[in-house]
């Protein structure tokens, strides 16, 4: 962080969608250094956060009055927009939960009395759509997604530069590569894998074979950052000034573009299981999309006092962690000069 952020001990930080994957990783990287987090679901059927206090709430639903009492009761300084709606949605339900919601959401911030609330919006490299292969891509990169889930939230995107150019809303977008970690959904291509490693654990230890890992065409390379990482930009970006970050969009990633091949047989090398990996013909559960994506994170340095910290394997070891059987052999070590994963190939 910068040298001039606010302290974070006694901020009063909501994290909506905080019992998902990562907000409840952003929750924690608050809750660590004394912030006072209140995490906010849809349903409270979700893991709760550490100390079990979760506020139950749809805000596709709840009248606008009971969002702004929401943020009132919490006395919230901040608040970190983690929730939406992910891959394996339809187009209404991605339009309605990555671009309505937000559209709600700051109109109660904008209409708020006192002290402007942070808004942290966590966007999406999805809605840039194809990068350059020769250049990594930057903020002022012209928007054109070829998905759904990119075209969504892109419209979240504009909703909150819009409230904070017209109507004085204290927002700020970390336009995040995708996230990997510990907790990865299973919807996601790093969630399935492990998910198809830890079940394969499971039948080695009794003693039946190990099915294949079927998957579609693994040809595309992707920018990466670790969900801690994507934490600690998210807790930057809420305790910088507002007069560096409001109304800014700000990429956060590795900075590099991954094989998605090396990074599936890197997961299976450190899972230390002989699983197969077959790359199936497309169209078997091949979705469309872009080839390769690598973000420009200068601006992330050069505003908020943030770069990737995390290894990738490291990244790996805790996503895999989390899905193998009790007695698993330790993860795989630290990899070779030769066995670590090559984002040129």
């Amino acid at each position: 962080m910068r040298p001039d952020a606010r302290p974070v001990v006694g901020l009063s930080v909501v994290v909506l969608g905080g019992t998902g994957f990562l907000g409840r990783h952003i929750g924690a990287a608050f809750a660590a250094l004394g912030a006072r987090v209140h995490p906010v679901a849809r349903s409270l059927g979700h893991a709760p956060a550490r100390d079990g206090t979760v506020i139950g709430m749809d805000l596709l639903e709840a009248e606008p009055g009971a969002i702004a009492e929401l943020v009132r009761a919490t006395g919230a300084d901040v608040v970190v927009n983690a929730a939406g709606q992910v891959w394996h949605g339809t187009g209404e339900q991605m339009a309605a939960g990555n671009a309505v919601l937000v559209e709600r959401l700051v109109a109660v911030l904008a209409e708020l009395p006192g002290p402007p609330v942070r808004l942290v919006q966590l966007g999406s490299v999805h809605e840039y759509g194809a990068g350059a292969v020769d250049a990594p891509t930057g903020e002022d990169h012209v928007p054109t997604p070829v998905t759904a889930y990119g075209r969504s939230k892109l419209l979240g995107t504009r909703a909150v530069l819009r409230a904070a150019a017209e109507r004085g809303v204290d927002g700020v977008v970390l336009r995040l590569a995708n996230v990997i970690g510990a907790g990865v959904p299973e919807g996601s291509l790093f969630g399935r894998v492990a998910a198809h490693l830890g079940a394969a654990a499971r039948a080695a230890a009794r003693g039946e074979q190990v099915a294949d890992l079927r998957l579609p065409p693994l040809s595309v390379a992707r920018d990466l950052v670790d969900a801690r990482d994507a934490a600690a930009a998210a807790l930057a970006a809420a305790t910088t000034p507002g007069a560096v970050v409001t109304g800014q969009v700000i990429n956060v990633g590795r900075g590099e573009a991954i094989s998605m091949s090396g990074l599936v047989r890197r997961m299976v090398s450190l899972s230390g299981l002989a699983v197969p990996v077959v790359e199936q013909p497309v169209g078997h559960g091949a979705r469309s999309d872009v080839a390769w994506q690598r973000l420009d994170i200068t601006s992330a340095e050069r505003l908020l006092g943030w770069r990737p910290r995390r290894d990738l394997d490291d990244s790996l070891r805790d996503l895999l962690a989390g899905v193998m059987p009790p007695g698993h052999p330790p993860l795989g070590a630290a990899a070779t000069t030769s066995d670590r994963v090559d984002p040129s190939r």
